[in-house]
């Protein structure tokens, strides 16, 4: 009996974001291209695939010679996390905005300090003053 597999990978080239589906099948492999515009939700790439993946018009069949390579699960996750991790957000807009939020939040944080410490200076102020009031005997 033969083994069948099949491989989804996305990833964003610029402009849009692509999907590259590969199929290998008795030693040979097909692949297909498709664009997706935005960047697509776990859920919608499901959806897709579950409408669509018949309806795909894969390359001819290239033979290839098929490793069997058995590889910890464990090991498999932690390098797919590492890859996440590695690309970030989204689009570059996104990123964008993400940065601005980051300065605006620096920002807030650096004015309600300088705030904070101006309101704790008047109120030594005032403690002062009327400790000297108090001193003179008014």
């Amino acid at each position: 009996m033969d083994k069948v597999s099949g491989r989804l990978t996305v990833f964003f080239e610029e402009p849009f974001w692509v999907g590259i589906f590969e199929r290998i099948s008795e030693g040979k492999l097909s692949v297909c291209k498709v664009t997706f515009g935005a960047e697509p939700k776990d859920y919608e790439v499901y959806a897709f695939v579950l409408k669509n993946y018949y309806r795909l018009r894969f390359s001819p069949a290239v033979i290839i010679d098929v490793k069997v390579a058995v590889r910890n699960p464990k090991r498999i996750q932690r390098e797919v996390r590492k890859q996440v991790q590695n690309s970030g957000i989204g689009t570059k807009s996104q990123q964008a905005l993400k940065l601005q939020q980051e300065q605006l939040k620096t920002e807030r944080k650096t004015a309600s300090r300088e705030q904070r410490e101006a309101e704790k200076r008047w109120r030594f102020e005032l403690k002062q003053q009327k400790r000297k009031e108090k001193h003179r005997g008014r």
